[in-house]
């Protein structure tokens, strides 16, 4: 299995699919030629941890140690034997093994429960349309949170399911903290993730480890991993890349961090890596690397060899998930949120539409680096090609596109290829709320197998989205979010509170915005986070600006990136956080829509100066869009049946057409004069998106006005034609 280069992710990451850096890597480096092998020690240490032989020793291990349990931990210990009867039998219903157990998880007598159960006294509120399969999941993953509980009080203060150590890592200035953790013993975790990673490196022999940290969660875990490798693999060379390098340690000067790293890159890792790759293999020298530190004489060097360029977005491969355990990932159900039940329940394969962000002008954003900063797209067809590759190693036909925002346009063209491929897929994405979002439009993502978005609402403010520059208005969030809902997509909300200058009425009005779209059913899913000021944000790089006020000013050695203000103007935004919080979660399950809401809050709170009904009325003006002369006509559906018939009225007779159209559902007829019946009838192939021609509006009026036929706009923008998109008529 010898690989010049080992990937891998450490704890914790998500348990339901691996995340995708080491297989974009992978990927990438298998079209240079380049032998390597990934592994995702997250999900390898959870699953013995959480094993028959795991918690036996888990619980012998506790029995050594002197403590005074809480009255939940001395539960949990009592009933031991319950929990290592019933943990392989969990483990393999959460990786769809055993699906029927189920059952028995909902009967509530099979798992032992501890206090993470307290909060479950309303299931069937949460859960009545949810199903036994995800009732049963949520308990399960309830049951293994009181297990992590007792992890935590006993064995590792550190543990987390999603994240290991993440306060070590979150906004570490200094790397003192972290340095003096990983000169205690090893944990009972730890020992866990260094058998893991021993294994792994006596099978691969690699001449370079390289170590994806996407969060600040994954730190600590990376750490003790290079210490290790560092005392007993003291000639392989150890590299550090990732999400939390790219925005934490930009401006690293603590030379200790390289007594466990020889090299931390930023940013596109693909040819940092390479050039890493070539660098011990003696082919390039030292100063050839790419965007890497590096530790020279005691003090930490920055080397950006500018003469190389990085790669194009059509040139880095497909990513490879091969070595990784795809049928050992688990599905946990957290929270019953439903776009977060996307992210925790199922395998997606992870994508990218386009590097970086089309928009790029946010200003809470760090629009300033490069990963957002530098956008390029792929081509649909390229990115076609690279699903039918990941579904045919991997066997999966979910897709998360992880984009920062995937382009309208590139989205409209990647649904069409998939439809031209005949590929049954279901994919979801992250979006602005664009009015290009027009309701054809939603309706051809749907049926290319599109079922949900995510996108930004924060602030629904217009004041505030304007100081965002989100480019976007509360109003037109709302008619795109119709449109997505109409056609089935579903839609979850990113929301704000405490961007700078807001004030108590906002953050009102906007959770009153907030409950209207829930109340009219166009929003189904939402979660608000409080605004952090970042040092490669616009607010973070000019916050005078933003009439906000930085506490501190020094630069850390180690990570920089979080910066704590204050914002004299504003509100007291920490007030209102539990608030919003219960409020959005009754209204995602459609209930207390009805609530004053001052009932949310502990402390007094504005009345609302939205008026009542303000969303139903922007819904209700209706959109006039007859389309534009180079809008594409596509049509999805089945050929109509046709049939004539003569129409007679106070002794006047007309020709008549019968169109019968077929949906997977439902069945129209429409009735029109003959002529335009046997036009229509004719045009509908021709609207094929396999034909090699795409008509536009404009040609398929001309089309029209060459079969001698009158009042195209008529015909064609009113009913019965107009409501033909249900059927898959579509202007583009």
């Amino acid at each position: 299995m010898s690989s010049s280069v080992f990937l891998f992710t450490p704890p914790f990451t998500q348990l339901n699919t691996p995340y995708p850096a080491t297989a974009y890597l992978k990927g990438f480096l298998n079209t240079r030629g380049i032998t390597s092998f990934q592994a995702d020690l997250g999900i390898e240490v959870t699953l013995a941890l959480f094993s028959k032989k795991g918690l036996t020793q888990l619980f012998e291990e506790i029995s050594y140690k002197s403590f005074e349990p809480t009255e939940n931990i001395t539960r949990i210990i009592s009933l031991k034997e319950d929990y290592i009867a019933t943990i392989d039998a969990v483990i393999g219903f959460l990786q769809s093994k055993n699906p029927t157990l189920g059952h028995l998880i909902c009967k509530r007598d099979f798992l032992p429960e501890a206090s993470r159960f307290a909060q479950l006294d309303d299931l069937n509120w949460a859960f009545g349309a949810m199903g036994i399969q995800d009732k049963a999941k949520h308990l399960a993953t309830m049951y293994l949170e009181d297990l992590s509980d007792l992890i935590m009080e006993c064995l590792d203060p550190h543990f987390g399911f999603s994240r290991y150590a993440e306060r070590l890592g979150r906004s570490a200035n200094s790397f003192d903290e972290l340095y003096t953790s990983l000169h205690q013993d090893l944990s009972y975790v730890d020992r866990l993730l260094i058998n893991a990673l021993s294994e792994r490196m006596a099978a691969v022999q690699p001449v370079l480890v390289c170590i994806s940290v996407p969060f600040p969660g994954n730190l600590f875990a990376a750490f003790r991993c290079a210490q290790w490798l560092k005392q007993h693999y003291p000639v392989v060379k150890v590299a550090m890349g990732g999400g939390f390098p790219n925005t934490e340690l930009r401006s690293l000067s603590d030379a200790r961090v390289f007594e466990f790293f020889d090299f931390i890159t930023l940013d596109d890792g693909e040819a940092p890596v390479e050039n890493l790759v070539k660098f011990i293999e003696g082919k390039i020298e030292e100063e050839s690397l790419k965007r890497t530190f590096i530790a020279r004489d005691g003090k930490v060097i920055y080397i950006d060899n500018k003469s190389c360029t990085d790669y194009k977005q059509g040139q880095v491969g497909t990513p490879d998930y091969s070595d990784l355990l795809l049928d050992k990932y688990i599905s946990a159900i957290e929270v019953t949120n439903p776009m977060h039940s996307l992210w925790s329940d199922g395998r997606w394969n992870k994508l990218t539409m386009a590097h970086g962000c089309y928009w790029g002008k946010c200003t809470f954003c760090d629009i300033s680096l490069d990963y957002i900063r530098l956008y390029e797209p792929i081509t649909a067809a390229l990115l076609c090609d690279r699903m039918e590759e990941i579904i045919a190693q991997t066997g999966q036909t979910g897709f998360h596109f992880v984009d920062e925002a995937a382009p309208p346009a590139l989205m409209k063209a990647l649904a069409l290829e998939i439809i031209k491929r005949k590929l049954v897929v279901s994919w979801w994405t992250n979006i602005r709320f664009e009015k290009s979002f027009t309701r054809d439009l939603c309706f051809l993502l749907k049926a290319s197998g599109c079922i949900g978005v995510s996108g930004g609402l924060e602030v629904a403010s217009d004041r505030l989205l304007e100081l965002i520059q989100k480019g976007i208005t509360v109003a037109q969030v709302a008619r795109v979010n119709k449109h997505f809902t109409e056609a089935g997509i579903m839609v979850h909300a990113y929301l704000m509170y405490g961007f700078p200058t807001q004030t108590a009425q906002e953050t009102i009005d906007s959770l009153e915005m907030v409950r209207q779209m829930f109340e009219t059913g166009i929003l189904q899913s939402g979660f608000w986070h409080q605004f952090a000021m970042t040092a490669h944000s616009p607010v973070g790089l000019n916050p005078e600006k933003y009439k906000v006020k930085k506490v501190a000013d020094l630069v850390g050695t180690f990570a920089n990136n979080d910066i704590v203000h204050t914002d004299p103007t504003g509100a007291d935004h920490e007030t209102f956080s539990d608030g919003l919080k219960k409020s959005l979660f009754n209204f995602m399950h459609g209930a207390c829509l009805d609530y004053p809401l001052q009932k949310w809050f502990e402390v007094k709170v504005p009345k609302t100066t939205v008026q009542p009904g303000y969303i139903k009325s922007i819904l209700d003006e209706g959109e006039l869009y007859s389309g534009r002369p180079n809008d594409k006509i596509v049509f999805l559906g089945k050929q109509p049946a046709i049939s004539f018939y003569t129409k007679s009225k106070k002794g006047n007779t007309r020709e008549m057409a019968s169109l019968t159209f077929q949906s997977k559902r439902e069945t129209v007829e429409i009735k029109v004069d003959k002529e335009q019946g046997t036009w229509l009838a004719a045009l509908l192939p021709q609207l094929c998106p396999d034909n090699a021609k795409t008509l536009t509006l404009q040609e398929v009026a001309a089309s029209y006005e060459a079969a001698g036929l009158e009042d195209f706009e008529l015909f064609w923008d009113n009913k019965p034609v107009n409501g033909l998109y249900k059927f898959g008529l579509l202007m583009l």
